[in-house]
């Protein structure tokens, strides 16, 4: 439930919860649910009910074991703040994140409404940190939420990237990440819609970390953006050990 990740802005993922259900336009060919679909036709045991939402507490503990400090992407296949997930257990996870201070944890969200709701009532410690997805223009609204919850390092990805996000609220927010849909189906990003975002977080100060430009084959495609990688990464004391496995690219702000 918690292995290494070859998603590119992160070293682990831990799935205390296990799948979910579709909100907004992003979702439609979620990988996560693709992935749930496969491991349940190969008889895993965890997803014997496929993509549904599923509380895992056996692996609450699991980051304590890990000795040697790592980003951990919290609930890769599935949404922390989900509806279906109870408040309590919610805090669990919570106690866990903060209990191993050694790691930073990046929760990733769509249900900016819930993390704000509930944000008042979690020990928000610097090595949590929280996001949310945002695939167009009509989502903003999750960080503009997002803004207002008192974590560490806020964080928006913008993944997959369907539309122009031409004013980007950007005002507390320490980091944005975008990429192109992947897999089958993949809509296509636009590059000007990249450049745009870019050029927003430049010009604000915010790193920015481009990911992938996606498609059906998407190693093909690469994530270079004229001319170079972004991996630009938030400067907090929390991403020492993550900077040195993502190419030590922190918050590298540079103009053009």
């Amino acid at each position: 439930m918690a292995v290494g990740s070859s998603i590119e802005w992160t070293d682990a993922t831990w799935n205390p919860v296990t799948g979910c259900t579709k909100i907004s336009p992003g979702c439609r060919n979620c990988y996560a649910e693709r992935m749930a679909c496969r491991l349940r036709a190969m008889g895993h045991p965890r997803y014997a009910r496929g993509f549904e939402l599923t509380l895992q507490p056996d692996v609450l503990d699991l980051p304590a074991r890990w000795r040697s400090p790592r980003m951990v992407f919290v609930n890769s296949m599935s949404d922390l703040f989900h509806e279906g997930v109870p408040s309590a257990y919610v805090e669990q996870c919570f106690e866990v994140m903060c209990g191993t201070p050694r790691h930073a944890y990046q929760i990733l969200t769509k249900r900016a409404d819930r993390l704000l709701r509930m944000s008042g009532g979690l020990p928000w410690y610097p090595n949590v940190w929280v996001g949310t997805s945002v695939e167009n223009a009509d989502y903003v609204w999750r960080v503009e939420l997002l803004a207002r919850v008192k974590a560490s390092v806020r964080f928006v990805s913008l993944e997959p990237l369907l539309g122009p996000i031409r004013n980007l609220p950007l005002d507390n927010i320490d980091w944005v990440i975008v990429g192109g849909e992947s897999g089958p189906g993949a809509r296509p990003v636009r590059p000007e819609w990249v450049t745009d975002v870019r050029d927003q977080c430049v010009r604000a100060g915010v790193p920015f970390f481009f990911k992938q430009w996606g498609g059906v084959h998407k190693s093909k495609a690469g994530r270079m953006l004229q001319g170079r990688e972004w991996n630009q990464m938030p400067q907090t004391p929390r991403n020492t050990h993550a900077t040195r496995s993502l190419g030590g690219a922190v918050c590298e702000v540079l103009a053009g």
